[in-house]
């Protein structure tokens, strides 16, 4: 079984794909980038703000399905720029202070709306 979720607490999607689809026990949630879902449009600030935001999306999308940021398993952060790393993990570990989910990293030449970073998420239903 296969569930669209969508909720207009996070950012709506800017192309062909769902905010996130729960599957078989899993929340499988899109990359979230900046974007306030108020204004649709991307946040000013550095990676640390664009994290933050990032996160409280992620966070929106995941209690729409009946889940939440603990219940994450599994994350992947694309960063612009690995010498972000320092500043996005820290505001990072403030979401994920207690059994963190497993989690890759990785520096890519460019991202959607050229922001900073963008995560997405696997989460227990």
């Amino acid at each position: 079984m296969r569930e669209v979720i969508a909720t207009k607490e996070g950012p709506q999607a800017i192309g062909p794909y769902s905010q996130a689809i729960r599957a078989n026990g899993f929340v499988f949630v899109s990359g979230q980038v900046a974007i306030d879902p108020a204004t649709q449009q991307v946040i000013n600030g550095d990676v640390a703000a664009q994290t933050d935001r990032v996160l409280q999306n992620l966070s929106a999308i995941l209690k729409a399905s009946g889940s939440g940021l603990e219940k994450v398993v599994r994350s992947t952060v694309f960063l612009k720029n690995m010498s972000d790393f320092t500043a996005m993990n820290e505001l990072y570990g403030k979401y994920f202070s207690s059994e963190p989910p497993a989690r890759s990293t990785v520096e890519v030449a460019r991202l959607p709306k050229d922001v900073l970073v963008e995560i997405d998420v696997i989460a227990l239903a």
